[in-house]
């Protein structure tokens, strides 16, 4: 996960609708079952289903009143967290 990457696409939720990004989740979720792919395909898929999940957690925290800075820390030492784990 790219923080700059959680980043932009908050800032594309605040300007457009979270909607475009839910779907866009759908949308790679169902192309990584295709049995075709290579694995740097899956790999990049998978970085981007990362953050773009990433951003849709931390703008339900803004959602519910976090500041975006709070927000997007908690975040990352949340998934700090798991990786130290």
């Amino acid at each position: 996960m790219r923080l700059p990457v959680i980043k932009h696409i908050i800032a594309f939720i605040e300007n457009n609708d979270e909607d475009y990004i839910v779907e866009t989740l759908e949308t790679l979720e169902n192309l990584i079952e295709l049995e075709s792919l290579k694995d740097e395909e899956i790999d990049v898929i998978g970085e981007l289903l990362s953050n773009l999940s990433g951003a849709i957690e931390v703008y339900d925290d803004m959602k519910k009143g976090t500041a975006k800075k709070e927000a997007l820390n908690a975040f990352m030492k949340r998934v700090q967290g798991s990786i130290d784990s």
